[in-house]
Order: structure tokens, then C-alpha cells, then sequence
């Protein structure tokens, strides 16, 4: 069972979620093989004040 892990920051919709793991899913399968059942997504939402970039806080940017 393949398993991917998409980090983001916090704020997208559930359609946005939901169309983002189809489009992965599918992207998946089509690239790698393998059935679309078999394929798990997991999203961790991510506040912007846990993330940093080039050494500053996203939410500083």
C-alpha cells in the first residue's frame, strides 16, 4: 500500500482537499502503477507559525 504524506499550511477547503487526493491518487496510479484503492493519502495541516523557510517563520514572511 503506497502511502503519501502532503504537509500544508492550514486553510485549504474540503473540496480543495478532496480534489487535491483525487488528483494525487490518480497521478499515482498513472505514474507508479497500482490500484487506486490501494493508494492512502494522509494531509497534515500545518499552522504557518510551525513552519520555517530559510530560517524565518512562514508566518513572518
Amino acid at each position: 500500500m503506497p502511502v503519501i504524506r502532503v504537509e500544508m499550511f492550514k486553510g485549504r477547503t474540503p473540496e480543495q482537499k478532496r480534489a487535491m487526493v483525487r488528483e494525487v491518487t490518480d497521478a499515482f496510479v498513472r505514474t507508479a502503477g497500482g490500484r487506486p484503492e490501494a493508494v492512502h493519502v494522509i494531509i497534515t495541516d500545518v499552522e504557518k507559525s510551525d513552519w520555517a523557510i530559510a530560517g524565518t517563520l512562514a508566518s513572518d514572511l
